[in-house]
């Protein structure tokens, strides 16, 4: 069963590593125009984290590829091997 998600459920949820670290929180999310599937989620990066700051790109914010999305909950959890 495929369970679809409503992008803007997604917004303002905790961005979590795999490894239990803090990246941020999600701020938006680029949909394909053509499938109408997520690519990716943006996240502005947590001032504490020093992983986000890893990861972080141009514009202070990090881009994530869907891809690299392993569980939607309470949070969003991310694989950052997948990144």
């Amino acid at each position: 069963m495929v369970k679809f998600i409503i992008a803007k459920e997604l917004m303002g949820k905790k961005v979590v590593s795999t490894s239990g670290y803090d990246i941020g929180r999600l701020v938006n999310v680029e949909i394909s125009q053509v499938t109408g599937r997520i690519n990716s989620v943006i996240v502005e990066p947590s001032a504490d984290s020093t992983l986000a700051k890893k990861l972080v790109g141009d514009g202070g914010e990090l881009k994530v590829p869907y891809s690299a999305v392993t569980a939607v909950a309470d949070y969003i959890m991310v694989d950052t091997k997948n990144m």
